[in-house]
């Protein structure tokens, strides 16, 4: 039968066996497969069920465990409130027990004072009485004694104040000069044992700058070109320096002269620049005097940071720096501002570290103590003035302040420090060969001291001696005695201070000689 179908039907009929027979192997796989899925998923189900039965076995004794924590916790917070409650009322009821018996001691108190308030008002009125019958009486024994005297109540009381007046002042002249004697004493010991450490531990070197400054020139030409046509150039020159340019019949040299040392050496460079140029004329001068300017504004810059860093002074405003600098081209007496504002500085820091102070600060006020004199000979105003204006503008302290605007007194020193500044600018201007004076401001100090000593009562001579650092004033031994000396060199040295500008100290002397002769025969 099978050999009657054709080819194509037996192809047709085994893909189709083929098929079912995948069916049927496909069909037993997949029941297998499931049945193994559904063991796995009953196996996980199981498991699941075991782990969170395990979970809440453990929230349960953990929220067992933590009820029991917090009821212990409660408990215990429960009896300390009740141990605190117990003690304070316990401390209420004493504090209760003793308010009672102040109440009743205050009862008591008040009962005894109403008892002595009526003592009181009775022996007010016995003293009332006494005190009307001893005014009787003292007015007839001032009667009968002005009786006996001759000389009425008013004259006598006046002669009293007199002579009350006479001793007091001699009791006062006493004390004061004992006083004086020990303060100076101690006084004195102390400032030479700081001054001393001070000086000991710092050397320095004066020099003393001029007024005027001296180029030479390459040869004697060169004068005609620096005067230019017409004297065009040394016009300009002296019109945009400043600085008066003298030429004379010095060879090969010209001076420049000029009070402000700042622009003498502005004018100095430029000048020395120009003639190592050639080229001089105004356009130039102009430009190099510019140019020279700004190139000095640098340099007073790093010699003022170079002050800054040998004096160990931090967080000072570049512009202060610069002013420091520009000390260095500024003299007073002869003397060099910047290097005695070095030596002030030193000064006040080793004085500072004696005293406990501090030595830093001290440092910076000895080093900024003449600042203004950076910019007196162009603005209005002292310098210690200007000084403290500046200092404030760049926002430094008022101990700092303080002793740049009242290191000459100009206003009143609220910290030890403005002392110790004034000292150590007193030390450094009194040294000798520190500064120069001319001989006429010499003289005439000389002369004002004589005569601020001698306009005094009492007073015979006075004479300034060791270069005006003390005067000795003889007085009358008739009109003044012993303690009236002591109060005497007082009130000079008051009067020197305020009517006499000098540096350092002046010291007082006063001389009272008195001589007893006799005869024998």
């Amino acid at each position: 039968m099978l050999s009657n179908l054709s080819p194509g039907l037996l192809i047709i009929s085994g893909i189709l066996a083929l098929a079912l027979l995948a069916i049927v192997v496909l069909f037993f796989y997949l029941r297998r497969e499931h049945r193994r899925l559904l063991r796995e998923a009953e196996e996980i189900r199981s498991r699941v069920r075991d782990e969170v039965e395990s979970m809440r076995r453990n929230a349960d004794l953990e929220a067992k465990e933590e009820l029991f924590r917090l009821r212990e916790e409660f408990e215990q917070e429960t009896k300390e409130e009740r141990q605190k409650t117990e003690k304070i009322r316990g401390e209420l009821q004493r504090r209760e027990r003793e308010l009672d018996k102040q109440a009743t001691f205050l009862h008591e108190r008040l009962k005894t004072l109403e008892g002595e308030r009526d003592e009181g008002t009775k022996l007010r009125q016995r003293l009332q009485e006494e005190e009307s019958k001893l005014a009787t009486l003292l007015q007839e024994h001032n009667e009968k004694l002005a009786q006996i005297s001759g000389l009425t109540i008013e004259d006598a009381l006046a002669k009293l104040q007199i002579n009350m007046e006479d001793q007091a002042r001699q009791a006062m002249g006493r004390r004061l000069l004992a006083l004086r004697e020990e303060y100076e004493r101690q006084a004195k010991k102390e400032s030479q044992r700081i001054t001393t450490m001070a000086l000991q531990r710092y050397a320095g070197d004066h020099s003393a700058n001029l007024t005027v400054s001296i180029v030479e020139l390459p040869d004697d030409e060169m004068k005609g070109r620096i005067i230019g046509r017409d004297g065009r150039n040394i016009r300009s020159f002296e019109q945009i320096t400043g600085v008066d340019l003298i030429i004379d019949d010095t060879p090969e040299a010209v001076i420049l002269s000029c009070f402000n040392p700042w622009r003498r050496e502005i004018a100095r460079l430029s000048l020395e620049e120009l003639i190592r140029d050639g080229r001089i004329h105004p356009t130039r001068i102009e430009e190099i005097v510019s140019r020279i300017g700004e190139e000095l504004e640098s340099r007073a810059l790093e010699i003022g940071e170079e002050v800054l860093f040998d004096l160990d002074i931090r967080d000072l405003h570049p512009d202060l720096a610069t002013l420091i600098g520009k000390l260095q081209y500024r003299n007073s007496y002869g003397q060099n501002t910047l290097q005695h504002s070095q030596e002030v500085a030193l000064l006040c820091g080793f004085m500072a570290e004696e005293l406990g102070l501090d030595a830093e600060i001290a440092r910076r006020a000895g080093l900024l103590h003449d600042i203004g004199k950076a910019i007196d000979q162009e603005v209005e105003g002292t310098h210690a003035a200007l000084g403290a204006q500046i200092a404030t503008q760049y926002g430094e302290s008022p101990v700092v302040i303080n002793a740049i605007a009242g290191h000459h007194e100009e206003v009143e020193a609220t910290h030890l420090m403005t002392w110790l500044t004034s000292a150590a600018d007193a030390i450094s201007g009194a040294r000798p060969g520190a500064r120069k004076e001319t001989l006429d401001h010499y003289v005439g100090r000389i002369v004002k001291l004589e005569d601020i000593a001698s306009a005094f009562p009492g007073v015979m001579n006075a004479y300034a001696i060791q270069a005006g650092r003390e005067v000795r004033v003889l007085v009358n031994s008739q009109l003044i005695n012993d303690e009236q000396a002591a109060l005497l060199s007082f009130e000079i040295a008051r009067k020197i201070e305020s009517d006499l500008v000098y540096p350092g100290e002046v010291r007082v002397v006063v001389i009272r000689e008195t001589r007893a002769t006799d005869t024998a025969s």
